[in-house]
Order: structure tokens, then C-alpha cells, then sequence
């Protein structure tokens, strides 16, 4: 079975923790695509939900496909959010933000009774790291941020487009992709990133995910966090 197969697996997993009459995070990358197109065929089959994206791309996808939105300014509690990773440890803690939706995809995931994480098998790691850790800077504070990041022994690159622009996120901020090597607390590393003026978020996503349905072959198993939501 190959990356992509498991992705769809995955994501087909995930659809059992929606349920009529839900608000639903709809989250952003590859994986979580999967996921809003088979929202949108039980949608059509008669589905009742509305669906909050975590990016504009996904907001667009989701459109496209008949899913009925709504915002954070009309409701204020999602009941199930699905989105993807680009790493999860042991402890189901998440390196997020590969696509640069990380500050949507957090503000999302805050507000969820419970988050629903989709991966293939390459996204299992024994420790964080592997993947650079993307921070979501605003431009000016790019320089002074850089060096404060390279001062805890990281190697430091702004994303670029293709055609060498600085990418630009959604809220028009910045992304630092910065590589640390193995990150062994992940807790201490995120407390010193948000406490840096000049950082928007963080792409650590600590004691958040509630599940996390990983595809490795045929077969999808389901990892719950200790203590978390169950459903």
C-alpha cells in the first residue's frame, strides 16, 4: 500500500467521529483533503454538519464540494476536529504546520472537544524532530527572531514560493522552518518559542491530539492520548 493509500485510509477511519448535527474542523494538507472529500459524499448522502476550515485553501476545497460552513465568530465550540501531521510522538504530541496553516489549525484544535489526527505510517517518530519545526513569524520581526531561534542551536530557513519569495501565510505572517535535531521536551521548546516577541505560533502542538488514526498498510490502528476526550 503506498503513502497516499494510507492517507485515504486513514481519513476514511476518521469518519466515524462525526456525527449528525456536528460542527466540524476541517483541517489543511494532503492528508486532511482526503478527509473533506469523503465529508462531502456523506454530506451529499444527507449528512447534517457544518464544517469550520483551518485554511483558506481547505475553505475553498470544502466549498467546492457542498459542505456547509460556518465561523469561530458564530459558534465558539467545535465537536470534532480532523487534520493531519507532519510528526507524532509517543506521547501523540504533533510537529503541525508543513502546509503553513499552523496558527488556524491550533486556534481550531483549542476550541475542539475532540481532535481526530490522520497519518500515514512515516509520520511515526520515537522522538520529534526528524521534520523542521515550522514558527510563524510576523516580517518584522523575522531577523530578530531568526537569531534568537539560531541562539538555541537551530538551523534556521525562511520558506520561500518557487519563485524565492518569502512565503506568505494566510494571515500574511512568515514561516521559519527551523531544525533542531531530536527535540527531547517538547513542552520546554514551545514555552521558550512563544515567549519570543515576534513569534505568532509555534508548530508544537503539546497534549492536544485525542487520537490519532495511523495507517501502516492495511491495517489503521487507533492511538488515544491518556485522559483525552473519548468519543
Amino acid at each position: 500500500m503506498t503513502h497516499d493509500e494510507e492517507k485515504q485510509a486513514a481519513a476514511r477511519a476518521s469518519l466515524r467521529f462525526v456525527r449528525d448535527g456536528n460542527i466540524v474542523g476541517l483541517g489543511s494538507g494532503s492528508t486532511a483533503t482526503y478527509a473533506v472529500r469523503l465529508l462531502a459524499e456523506r454530506v451529499h448522502a444527507g449528512l447534517k454538519m457544518r464544517g469550520i476550515p483551518t485554511s483558506v485553501q481547505t475553505r475553498e476545497l470544502a466549498k467546492s464540494a457542498g459542505i456547509p460552513l460556518t465561523t469561530l465568530d458564530e459558534v465558539q465550540c467545535i465537536d470534532v476536529t480532523i487534520d493531519g501531521a507532519d510528526e507524532f510522538d509517543p506521547e501523540l504530541n504533533l510537529i503541525k504546520g508543513g502546509g503553513g496553516a499552523l496558527l488556524r489549525e491550533k486556534i481550531v484544535a483549542s476550541v475542539s472537544r475532540v481532535l481526530v489526527i490522520i497519518a500515514d505510517s512515516t509520520k511515526r517518530v520515537p522522538v520529534l524532530g526528524n521534520f523542521p519545526l515550522p514558527i510563524e513569524v510576523i516580517p518584522f520581526a523575522q531577523a530578530v527572531v531568526t537569531r534568537r531561534i539560531e541562539a538555541l542551536r537551530a538551523k534556521v530557513e525562511i520558506r520561500q514560493t518557487a519563485e524565492g519569495k518569502p512565503f506568505l501565510t494566510d494571515q500574511h505572517n512568515y514561516i521559519l522552518d527551523c531544525h533542531f535535531g531530536q527535540i527531547q521536551d517538547p513542552p520546554v521548546l514551545a514555552s521558550q518559542l512563544i515567549a519570543m516577541p515576534g513569534v505568532v505560533e509555534h508548530g508544537l502542538f503539546i497534549e492536544m491530539a485525542d487520537v490519532v488514526l495511523v495507517a501502516n498498510g492495511n491495517e489503521v490502528r487507533e492511538l488515544r492520548r491518556p485522559g483525552s476526550s473519548q468519543r
